[in-house]
């Protein structure tokens, strides 16, 4: 079985809807046959690198609102956090370009660390309060999941991974995903938003349920060979 989720790093459902994913799959029985892969989506890509305001009024001036409505947003979705077992520090968080990001969780897919990549990057953002649009944050986090820091960094002042990102973005707006986080179960059934564990869980069971064959051996990772075709020399972000 396979699990496809569109996220930005951005988006702080994204990681309440991943761990709520987390939660299902400890309680799925047949776990180790299912193979989870998080695909690019920008919700913002004109955001700049360089955040020049704080969290709360980039929402403010986003949904044109005032500060303190800006907080009581989110510290609903906060407290919503919290019931999933996450830290949202919204005060102190960083609103950045997430494209880089996305291009490290592609870097990190093909050492077998997407997963763990895309794990550390969440909780850097929404917790941490680290700048995930920043290289030299970028690469720390990666070197913490085991990525080779000359590599990374190498990786990351280059453009490649940006055809992989466009790729999936493109996917995602043939799919019809208007929002994320975004679940497509083995090509077949979609699910919106952060759901909760347990709509997970029945959508994993209905799933294996309906497998004409039931998988006997465990996912492999893809491997990718490359990066970037024809788009070494530059970097376009939109």
């Amino acid at each position: 079985m396979k699990i496809e989720v569109w996220s930005d790093y951005a988006c702080p459902f994204c990681y309440i809807g991943k761990r709520h994913l987390d939660l299902a799959l400890e309680q799925f029985p047949h776990k180790k046959y299912v193979s989870v892969r998080f695909k690019s989506y920008e919700l913002d890509p004109e955001a700049a690198v360089d955040p020049k305001k704080s969290y709360h009024q980039m929402l403010a001036d986003k949904f044109n609102k005032s500060i303190a409505e800006a907080e009581e947003m989110t510290s609903g979705i906060a407290t919503q956090a919290a019931t999933a077992g996450l830290d949202y520090q919204f005060e102190e968080m960083v609103s950045t370009n997430t494209f880089d990001a996305h291009r490290l969780t592609k870097f990190a897919e093909n050492s077998g660390k997407g997963l763990q990549m895309v794990e550390r990057l969440f909780k850097a953002h929404f917790t941490e309060a680290e700048h995930v649009g920043d290289v030299e944050s970028l690469t720390k986090l990666a070197v913490e999941v085991g990525l080779d820091k000359d590599e990374v960094e190498e990786f990351l002042q280059s453009c490649k991974g940006t055809k992989r990102v466009r790729e999936e973005e493109e996917q995602a707006m043939q799919i019809g995903v208007r929002g994320v986080p975004f679940f497509v179960l083995n090509d077949k059934y979609a699910l919106s938003g952060a759901q909760p564990p347990e709509a997970f869980l029945q959508a994993l069971n209905q799933v294996w349920d309906e497998l004409d064959e039931k998988p006997t051996k465990l996912p492999v990772d893809e491997q990718h060979a490359s990066f970037c075709t024809g788009d070494e020399n530059e970097c376009p972000k939109s």
